[in-house]
């Protein structure tokens, strides 16, 4: 890595774009503190993916690991939408959150759509493009062309290009810059390992900036993306944002390093720390979440021949966490009476919580443990 070089700063008519070299090319590494942190890394997701195999239904706590990371990686981007509300339905939203939350609701849909299309395509332009279309489908990036690379110059930072704190490549070097990205990815000839690939691959996305808008959200996602299609993880339990958020600053300055001073080592440090804190509280999540579970089963257990009715109801809150009385109806079955019963018995022992203003009941205690 030491004869590595980020790129170059390129005189355009009024300002000077930063045009980065390719990077599909053999790699060396050569630093022990990496070698050290890798290995680290190396551990805790492999620990982290066992322990997601030993948890049961975990696709029923996924969806709630998908949703803190859109309103993680959201609010970088300065979307203000928090966990509880990003569970909410839009008719409990007010009209001055309702953009926000539409944001976080396109990640979420963006993440889910991007994990199933793994199944039939691989990590690509093609499917990059078609989940950027997802996540500005009808929101404030509608107009910011979804689902194409930019044909005009974008920048980060500043009011306009003459006050930006980066400008990204020419739009017409994007489809070269976005090939050797997706070559780099699928390189099985010039081995490297894996998680240094991806940050490596995250760096060289976010300094291509190949769209108008969403480029930090996508960036982010293709982390997540690529520990699935690589095998690393066998579930998408794993989401950086979080690590991202808490240390903005450290974030974006590491990455404007690489490009400023082809420090590559500090990026990677960084990356890596991030994957071993955040893979080690997803696992404490998943632990805290199976405490709550057992503690609740066994309360319900209380109920009696009504219990197996009652747990029904739980099984849905795991997975979407809030919930109103035409939804218990849907799920037993049973009369308005005795469903609003059952809420009433989950509100007395505190597993549901009444969202001001509505009929909806919220598990806080379950959404607690994400946050």
């Amino acid at each position: 890595m030491k004869d590595f070089n980020a790129g170059t700063d390129i005189q355009q008519i009024n300002y000077k774009s930063f045009q980065p070299n390719f990077i599909n090319r053999n790699w060396a590494l050569d630093d022990m503190e990496i070698i050290q942190l890798l290995s680290q890394a190396n551990r805790a997701l492999g620990k982290l993916d066992m322990y997601s195999e030993y948890v049961p239904n975990t696709d029923l706590f996924i969806q709630m690991h998908v949703a803190k990371e859109a309103t993680q990686s959201s609010r970088i981007e300065g979307t203000q939408t928090n966990m509880e509300e990003a569970v909410l339905s839009k008719s409990d939203i007010t009209s001055n959150r309702l953009d926000d939350w539409e944001e976080v609701q396109n990640y979420i849909a963006a993440m889910n759509f991007a994990i199933e299309r793994l199944n039939s395509l691989p990590i690509s332009s093609r499917l990059i493009k078609e989940t950027h279309e997802i996540l500005l489908q009808g929101v404030r990036g509608e107009n910011k062309q979804p689902g194409n690379f930019r044909n005009s110059q974008n920048w980060i930072g500043g009011a306009t290009l003459k006050d930006a704190s980066f400008i990204p490549p020419v739009h017409h070097s994007v489809s070269d810059l976005m090939g050797d990205l997706e070559k780099f990815i699928h390189n099985e000839i010039n081995l490297f390992p894996e998680l240094l690939k991806i940050a490596l691959v995250h760096y060289q996305f976010e300094t291509i900036h190949p769209f108008l808008d969403g480029n930090g959200r996508i960036g982010r996602l293709l982390i997540t993306l690529y520990l699935v299609e690589k095998g690393i993880l066998k579930r998408p339990v794993l989401y950086l944002s979080d690590f991202f958020e808490q240390h903005r600053s450290h974030y974006f300055d590491n990455l404007m390093r690489v490009r400023r001073s082809n420090d590559l080592t500090q990026w990677f440090k960084f990356f890596l720390v991030g994957i071993i804190q955040t893979a080690e509280k997803a696992i404490q999540t998943f632990d805290n979440i199976l405490k709550l579970r057992a503690e609740l089963d066994t309360e319900i257990l209380k109920f009696g021949k009504r219990a197996v009715t009652i747990q029904l109801v739980m099984n849905y809150l795991y997975q979407q966490p809030t919930i109103d009385v035409e939804k218990v109806k849907e799920l037993t079955g049973l009369s308005m009476a005795s469903n609003y019963k059952i809420i009433n018995e989950l509100v007395e022992l505190n597993i549901l919580k009444k969202k001001n203003g509505g009929g909806t009941y919220i598990f806080s205690r379950y959404i607690e443990l994400f946050g």
